[in-house]
């Protein structure tokens, strides 16, 4: 259990510490001469149990809130000193609140110095406190009496704290580790040691961490857990490590920084949380108001823009999104506490809902839903509401980050269903995916009922006309889905319903039928359009918007504008060109014209079609057939069952 002070300047938080384990918590030259308390103080020692406990000791100066906070974000347990002489004072009050946006419920309040007041003193003085805490999260917590100076009462609390820490369990420990970095030295014979509390799960001696938001990676020498060496540590510890990396010194690491697992690492800028501001301010927030925001043990400026409003009143509560001055590391349910612009006095706090925000469409009323989604405790309690929003699924790899937990650990609802992608898998709700396919399926048919005329799209014309909203892999899965279920067929890269079918007119077949045998007779040198409205005496666009139609049901191949092969033709001339690699291993220029015997220009005209379709792809000046290609495998199977390729379009 890690145990904090809070509360005034000179309430004698030291000295409890100090009465409480024997133990010393000023050793700074400057605090032992001005007696107070200036950064963080450390010790560890048994309270009566067989664990140490570590304790930190926070200044109470009001100059020194920075440090406070920095000690506070991993604390289990709150001590709040009150002195019975002074009462309840400013910075009692500013660190009540402090404790209280940090979401730590376990506290017990030690009413010190008892020795210097009589009993009707120490009365007002509890009756002042349980004024103080009635109205928060704290109410009704215990109120110990004691002297740091004759012992009275230091037993009774010690043995209470002794069974607080009974019932203090991490249920942080299954999650990646990350420790936020309080302290950073470098030690004779060592290297580099940086101290903090560790949040979340577990680390040994020998791991490879990444040091955040840098992403320098380091590697782990040795540790002390609670002030002990150790060969692991783990969530709820305070956790000295000594760390190695390349050229890495002790002055590259700050106060803030993380040591983190490295699946974790991913510095962000943009945060939206949900936010309270105290009642106790005298004003309203405005949006855009620049802040301090301490997160974890880090201090950084930013801005906070209201996602809900314009102003925030006092004791309001709003959805908001933090623009940090510098990169950070966080997660989802971790506590942020915001100062004024001049660090004098502290605003408001509240959790992180999402430590990734978007940039643009912050104010829409659906991210607002998936805030509010967001707002639940634990994954499985926020998936089932976040799911039905998101139109191009959840990552995986970014939800494990956002809530430090590892796949193996999800329990995910019935209703979540894994699509897997070319870029990986991705959760979907299920009824959300049906509707995406009953949106595509829609789109081709209006398409259908709009262009007649068309066999049909492809594929990025149909996603461009139905689903410009989706991520392409996502669509490409889902396209795949369809054409395996039979909902939609394609022939060639044409894509269309099964019953849909391009039908010629009476004029548009017996124009074909005139037209064709020109087509085929010409073999590898077909006539141009112009060629062909010449010889047949027709329009050259009733003739070009024919043989584009042909090309779109399939049996029409269109290689450069107006030119236009048999379908039975291009397969051919691919017949060619795989003889010609089985041959001589590439695909030359040179030698395809010469194998079909017409001039260069047309023979790159082709060689270039094929490296359109997938035939062939191009090395420089070479060729070589893709191992992918459907035209190649339909060719090379027919040739190994005849063991020859026809002489003719028409055995094809």
């Amino acid at each position: 259990m890690i145990i904090g002070t809070a509360g005034h300047i000179d309430h004698g938080k030291t000295a409890l510490l100090k009465a409480l384990t024997g133990q010393q918590g000023d050793r700074r030259r400057e605090e032992r001469l001005r007696g107070i308390t200036i950064d963080l103080g450390y010790l560890y020692a048994s309270l009566g149990e067989s664990d140490l406990t570590g304790f930190i000791d926070v200044p109470g100066h009001e100059r020194f809130v920075h440090n406070m906070l920095a000690g506070a974000c991993g604390i289990d347990f709150v001590l709040l000193v009150i002195a019975a002489d002074d009462g309840v004072m400013p910075q009692t009050r500013e660190h009540l609140a402090i404790v209280e946006l940090l979401g730590i419920r376990r506290a017990f309040v030690a009413l010190t110095k008892i020795d210097r007041v009589d009993a009707p003193r120490i009365a007002e003085v509890r009756l002042q406190i349980e004024s103080l805490l009635q109205a928060g999260p704290l109410a009704g917590t215990p109120i110990f009496p004691v002297s740091s100076i004759d012992g009275q009462g230091i037993d009774v609390l010690r043995a209470a704290l002794i069974e607080q820490a009974a019932h203090v369990r991490s249920n942080r420990d299954n999650g990646h580790f990350r420790l936020a970095i309080d302290r950073a030295f470098s030690v004779t014979g060592a290297g580099v040691v940086v101290t903090g509390t560790a949040f979340a799960g577990q680390v040994r001696v020998g791991d490879e961490l990444t040091l955040s938001p840098s992403g320098r990676s380091v590697r782990v020498r040795g540790l002390h857990a609670q002030n002990q060496a150790a060969q692991q540590a783990q969530a709820g510890q305070r956790v000295a490590l000594n760390i190695a990396g390349d050229r890495l010194a002790v002055e590259q690491i700050r106060r803030g920084d993380w040591l983190l697992s490295p699946e974790l690492q991913a510095a962000t800028r943009r945060i939206d949380i949900e936010f309270t501001l105290l009642p106790s301010e005298a004003r309203e927030l405005r949006h855009w108001a620049p802040v301090h925001i301490h997160l974890g043990a880090q201090d950084v400026t930013g801005r906070i823009a209201l996602l809900e409003g314009e102003f925030l009143a006092p004791g309001g509560h709003v959805h908001a999104q933090l623009l940090l001055n510098a990169p950070a590391h966080a997660v989802h349910g971790d506590r942020v506490v915001l100062r004024d612009q001049s660090a004098q006095r502290t605003l408001g706090g509240g959790r992180v809902l999402d430590p990734f925000a978007p940039p643009r469409n912050r104010h829409r009323q659906a991210r607002l839903a998936q805030l509010r989604a967001l707002g639940g405790e634990t994954l499985e309690d926020i998936l089932p509401g976040l799911l039905p929003s998101a139109i191009n699924g959840l990552e995986p790899g970014l939800l494990e980050r956002q809530f430090n937990r590892p796949r193996q650990t999800w329990r995910l609802p019935d209703e979540a269903l894994q699509i897997n992608t070319r870029l990986g898998p991705r959760l979907f709700d299920r009824d959300t995916w049906d509707y995406l396919e009953q949106t595509l399926v829609a789109a081709l048919q209006r398409f259908h009922e709009t262009q007649p005329d068309e066999l049909g799209p492809d594929r990025d014309r149909l996603r461009r006309y139905a689903l410009p909203q989706l991520d392409r892999p996502l669509y490409l899965a889902l396209l795949e889905q369809t054409l395996a279920t039979g909902k939609v067929e394609a022939s060639g890269p044409w894509l269309h319903l099964p019953e849909h079918r391009v039908r010629l007119s009476d004029e548009e077949e017996s124009l074909k039928a005139r037209l064709w045998p020109l087509l085929e007779s010409a073999r590898f040198d077909p006539p141009w359009v112009r060629q062909l409205a010449g010889e047949l005496d027709v329009e050259e666009d009733r003739v070009r918007h024919l043989l584009r139609k042909l090309s779109r049901i399939g049996e029409l191949q269109q290689v450069v504008k107006d030119l236009f092969y048999p379908d039975s033709t291009i397969r051919l001339l691919a017949n060619q060109v795989l003889d010609m690699e089985r041959q001589a291993g590439v695909i030359r220029a040179a030698a395809f014209r010469d194998q079909i015997q017409l001039g260069r220009k047309r023979s790159i005209q082709l060689l270039e079609h094929f490296d359109r379709i997938g035939l062939t792809r191009r090395f420089g000046n070479e060729r070589k057939v893709r191992p992918d290609s459907a035209l190649a495998s339909e060719v090379e199977l027919r040739w190994s069952a005849d063991n020859h390729f026809p002489a003719s379009p028409e055995a094809i």
